[in-house]
């Protein structure tokens, strides 16, 4: 059985709205969902037993059933039993790159990564749907982790539409890296302050679906209009968010006066990201705003735009 190294991209939101609620206790929400070369590093190696174990670059990262992509390993086993019986465990090693509880899908990313290793390596010959579907069962993010690129996400994430990529600009992000925002804690928090314009009956949820498909931040990535793109980032959670934690917001207020071609947080943060044009552009910005916010805690990435989701190395 052969090993593999592969590349699980961190992704950011350049729109999330939240249009009401679900039957299952999820938000239905529209997303446009967005790969970024920053990514996490894993290695997939036999081991010669009936076990996974995981290893973790990151001393803050779980290793155990707790961690995404070891749950992602024990769906495997659980789902191929015949292949896992066949082909025996697995050694897991996690390089991390991507920040923790940044609201850059880290977790999910890599549970994809593991998802497409182990298809290789049982030489399973899932297609991109059947990953998605087990991607589905771990969480919102992973089916869109694994193909990557730009997409728009509806329901609780997890149906994906693919759109052009734009993969053509840079960005640069922020985050204090002791600061974790509660994904469950800001989407309650959501519902209780906006709950009531929730729209609650299933024709009023697909047209207002169908509205982000053909609206303007979709033509705008299809035309590559950069200056538009970053104009219409839209991310409902930061009603939410920013007022409770003011660093951020201040972090945004920064990133954002320091140019670009627009600022958000990601998510339910609280990584803040500014769209650039160049490197050159997000250096300048990265630079700026580390002069203007000196704390040792707050940390920034320049990296690209990327049409990449899970890739093998």
């Amino acid at each position: 059985m052969q090993t593999y190294t592969l590349m699980a991209s961190a992704k950011i939101n350049l729109y999330l709205e939240i249009i009401g609620d679900r039957p299952d206790g999820y938000h239905e929400l529209v997303m446009i969902l967005q790969s970024i070369d920053l990514g996490d590093r894993l290695e997939l190696r036999p081991n010669g037993t009936q076990t996974f174990r995981l290893n973790c670059s990151h001393p803050q990262v779980p290793t155990d059933n707790t961690n995404l992509a070891y749950r992602a390993a024990q769906l495997m086993k659980q789902e191929f039993s015949q292949a896992f019986a066949n082909y025996g465990g697995v050694d897991i090693t996690l390089d991390k790159h991507i920040p923790v509880a940044a609201g850059l899908a880290g977790g999910s990313t890599d549970a994809a990564a593991v998802l497409v290793g182990l298809d290789l390596m049982w030489e399973l010959g899932l297609t991109l749907p059947e990953l998605q579907e087990l991607g589905g069962k771990l969480g919102s993010d992973v089916p869109f982790c694994i193909a990557g690129g730009t997409a728009i996400a509806t329901g609780r994430g997890e149906k994906l539409d693919p759109i052009e990529d734009i993969d053509h600009l840079w960005v640069v992000l922020g985050k204090y890296q002791s600061l974790e925002v509660s994904t469950p804690w800001a989407y309650q928090t959501y519902r209780q302050k906006f709950g009531d314009a929730y729209i609650s009956d299933r024709p009023a949820v697909e047209s207002r679906t169908f509205k982000v498909h053909s609206g303007p931040l979709v033509k705008a990535i299809s035309h590559k209009d950069n200056t538009k793109i970053g104009q219409l980032l839209h991310n409902d959670l930061e009603k939410v968010v920013l007022p409770e934690y003011p660093q951020v917001n201040h972090l945004r207020e920064v990133m954002q006066q320091a140019g670009g071609l627009g600022t958000m947080m990601s998510g339910s943060g609280p990584t803040v990201f500014t769209l650039c044009e160049s490197q050159e552009a997000a250096e300048t910005i990265k630079n700026q705003a580390r002069l203007a916010i000196e704390d040792a805690d707050l940390k920034f990435w320049v990296t690209k735009l990327s049409s990449n989701g899970i890739k093998v190395l």
